[in-house]
């Protein structure tokens, strides 16, 4: 069974923090001078496939099939492959130095892709990223970014994401029979938490909406949030409209359905899995009935008819 461990050493005035991976022939050897140097296959990198959707990252699970050429990994600044770092840049890399007294430093990496189909690949740079290196504040930075990955769907749905806003129109009052337009009013937001130590940026974008009309009809998931009407096009059929056939108070609501995107201390963005579903508190909407009278009095010529001005109806 193989074992990870770290070595700390000095190479001039750069801190080294070195992850190795120990078991059969593995091993990490530093000499007198301070210079590190690995045995057989040293350090086993973590993959990361690309989401078929979102096209996005993710970290690939077990026995993992992806249509995705690629795999990707986060990597350390200065290594060469996985058996050698660069010592010209260990000067010039990135410093992580402790966040909080006592704190261990952090690790600098920075994304790597290569062909999926190469079991045994040589990982070039992952420019598109247009990041440098990141942070990482762990002992086990190869395990971090799956752990965080394996945590981030239930965190992101207990975030205080605002539900949508909705409103009718029109309302508090309206018509059986008629058109009542109803819409939701959702924004996009952005959270920075801290997770396992990491700083951890996550945005939620709104894609879904249910809505539910309180007389047992119901419209969605769908991506139509709807929108407002100018007063004189009340009544008009929009598509989340809904026409009351009773009349009476009814609680009108809706579940925005959000879906996030997470990057570990300036990381790529990574997408999310699955989604989380946000209810607005529940308006009500007072539906009531229109009477249409035919009169055949002229009030020029007889005000005082039935159906005129400041004449009570019958």
């Amino acid at each position: 069974m193989s074992q990870r461990s770290w070595f700390i050493g000095v190479l001039g005035s750069v801190q080294l923090i070195l992850l190795v991976s120990v078991g059969g022939q593995s091993a990490i050897a530093a000499t007198e001078s301070g210079e590190v140097g690995w045995t057989d296959t040293g350090a086993k990198p973590i993959a990361y496939v690309r989401d078929p959707q979102s096209g996005e990252f993710v970290p690939a699970p077990p026995g993992h099939v992806s249509e995705d050429p690629n795999q990707y990994k986060a990597d350390l600044q200065c290594q060469v492959d996985d058996n050698s770092l660069a010592k010209k840049c260990l000067p010039g890399q990135m410093q992580c130095p402790p966040r909080e007294a006592g704190e261990k430093a952090g690790t600098p990496v920075i994304w790597k892709v290569a062909p999926r189909s190469v079991s045994n690949p040589v990982w070039t740079d992952w420019s598109a990223s247009g990041n440098g290196p990141s942070c990482l504040y762990d002992q086990k930075p190869e395990d971090i970014l799956p752990r965080i990955a394996a945590r981030i769907e239930s965190d992101f749905r207990n975030l205080p994401i605002k539900p949508a806003g909705l409103t009718a129109q029109p309302s508090p009052h309206t018509l059986k029979g008629a058109e009542t337009n109803i819409f939701a009013d959702a924004l996009e937001q952005q959270f920075d938490v801290t997770l396992l130590g990491q700083q951890v940026h996550i945005v939620a974008t709104p894609v879904e909406y249910t809505y539910a009309y309180g007389d047992g009809n119901s419209l969605g998931p769908t991506p139509s949030a709807g929108g407002p009407l100018r007063e004189e096009e009340w009544g008009q059929k929009t598509r989340t409209s809904h026409v009351y056939q009773q009349t009476g108070d009814f609680q009108i609501s809706v579940t925005t359905t959000f879906r996030g995107t997470y990057s570990v201390n300036g990381g790529p963005n990574l997408p999310i899995p699955g989604t989380g579903q946000f209810a607005s508190p529940p308006q009500t909407v007072s539906v009531w009935r229109s009477i249409t009278r035919n009169y055949a009095d002229n009030c020029i010529v007889n005000p005082q008819g039935e159906g005129c001005p400041g004449v009570p109806a019958k």
